[in-house]
């Protein structure tokens, strides 16, 4: 009797032996398991870290959400039915997480969805190399509108963003450039959200260049060269009218006769448009002259004789 004891005894230690070997086992296969799947999402990638453009813009919920509700409240109340935290929400999942060189134009079709309103008849102002002057002549003139000047690029002006597929995701380091990969957040949101704007665009539309630039005014690599020119509807837009704005005092490198001014107007001419082109517009000439009003481009009148 006490042999058949002390033999069940060592069988029930044996039992439990293999018994706590395979749950240290097992144990030691989640960890293994657990590390492997969130490796990408806990460590930080230092390659992700070395981009050549500033990372995101902190407080980037913060700032977005308030744009929304400051645009729809403030500047667009017939527009009081868009969803701002909606609006952020598609923002964020277009990039959040994703290698920042791997980003489409379908990541941002939700957020083109729920951010876009109409746009009215000859309101469309398009522009290439005259940032500064175009906006401020659209704060002077609301009878005209910048893509700056709509729900998606008002929210998205003079702010950047991208992904990381470490934790938290977001990069708040650098971001890439266009020269290091054209699939990066900011440059496919522009491209998506200018053809967009193209596309909205009826009735008399006006592009202002820069006629100081030494190179020519109307740059085929431009986003209004290489993607909005193509997407105005010859159906819905009647003429497309050039201002051709030089620095006051600067280089007057190329007028409406000039070598890329044409090549601008042959595009148009082949995509069926009627164009104008005016040298030096004058109510954005004089919105020049504000800041340098004694200078001769800025008089007034000449005499003639």
């Amino acid at each position: 009797m006490p042999l058949q004891q002390g033999s069940a005894r060592t069988r029930q230690r044996t039992v439990l032996l293999v018994g706590i070997v395979v749950l240290l086992a097992a144990l030691v296969l989640a960890v293994v398991l657990a590390s492997l799947l969130t490796h990408g999402r806990h460590e930080v990638s230092p390659q992700m870290l070395k981009w050549k453009d500033r990372g995101t813009t902190k407080n980037l919920q913060e700032v977005i959400l308030g744009r929304c509700y400051n645009f729809v409240t403030a500047h667009y109340p017939e527009l009081g039915d868009k969803d701002c935290l909606k609006i952020w929400e598609s923002l964020k999942d277009a990039f959040i997480y994703k290698n920042p060189c791997n980003i489409t134009a379908e990541d941002y079709q939700p957020l083109m969805e729920l951010a876009s309103h109409p746009i009215p008849c000859n309101k469309s102002l398009f522009w290439s190399r005259t940032s500064d002057l175009a906006h401020r002549y659209t704060k002077s003139n609301q009878n005209f509108l910048t893509l700056e000047d709509t729900l998606l690029g008002y929210m998205a002006d003079r702010i950047s963003w991208c992904g990381d597929p470490s934790a938290p995701g977001i990069n708040y380091e650098s971001c890439p450039k266009r020269s290091e990969c054209e699939s990066n957040p900011s440059s496919v949101f522009w491209k998506v959200a200018s053809k967009m704007f193209a596309e909205a665009a009826c009735g008399v539309v006006q592009v202002m260049l820069n006629g100081s630039i030494e190179a020519g005014a109307f740059r085929s690599s431009s986003i209004f060269g290489s993607i909005e020119v193509f997407n105005l509807n010859p159906d819905k837009v009647s003429e497309v009218h050039i201002w051709l704005m030089q620095d006051i005092g600067g280089p007057q490198s190329e007028s409406c006769s000039g070598h890329s001014i044409k090549r601008l107007i042959s595009i148009l001419e082949e995509r069926n448009f009627k164009i104008v082109c005016e040298d030096n517009y004058r109510p954005v000439q004089l919105l020049q002259c504000v800041h340098n009003p004694d200078h001769t481009d800025c008089r007034l009148c000449t005499n003639s004789t």
